[in-house]
């Protein structure tokens, strides 16, 4: 191969490459997303009760939450986050609002939910004591409700807080 096209080559892949990585491609549908944007999407994969792929987002994580994990070593009270996440929203239409910061290390990006009847499904997760809250900044704008959800659900003994979630 000749200098001139090798360097051709490059140029081409870098092009693409750089373009699809500024636009925050991944492969899985998850085209570029700015902060605070809003819209609405089908949920068309629950992955566990705190991750979802929606269509034209790829892969989600939503904001605020975390729910014990099922992958990669099962945590108490795992299997039935990620059930009433898959209950809740699979193959449903919902709404959604992106974080102050759109995506996590891992490329997903991170979203507040709506259910069409416009209960906030994040929240929804602790108060059924899914999920305890997770704060991380700039994602807060919901993280004092949440803090006051977890607690009434502890007290409720809801869900992940109840003396038989966890034997």
């Amino acid at each position: 191969m000749s200098r001139r096209l090798a360097v051709a080559v490059v140029a081409v892949l870098a092009a693409v490459l750089g373009a699809r990585t500024v636009a925050g491609g991944d492969g899985d549908g998850g085209g570029g997303v700015e902060a605070g944007s809003r819209g609405t999407a089908v949920v068309t994969r629950v992955v566990d009760g705190d991750t979802a792929v929606l269509e034209r987002l790829g892969k989600t994580r939503f904001i605020g939450v975390d729910t014990p994990e099922v992958y990669g070593g099962e945590e108490c009270f795992g299997a039935q986050a990620s059930a009433f996440t898959k209950r809740t929203l699979g193959g449903r239409q919902i709404r959604y609002e992106v974080g102050a910061e759109p995506r996590d290390r891992y490329a997903r990006t991170l979203v507040y939910i709506w259910l069409e009847d416009g209960r906030f499904f994040n929240q929804m997760l602790v108060d059924e004591g899914y999920a305890r809250p997770r704060a991380i900044v700039p994602n807060i704008e919901h993280a004092d409700r949440f803090r006051r959800s977890a607690r009434a659900a502890r007290a409720r003994d809801r869900g992940l807080w109840s003396a038989t979630a966890c034997p």
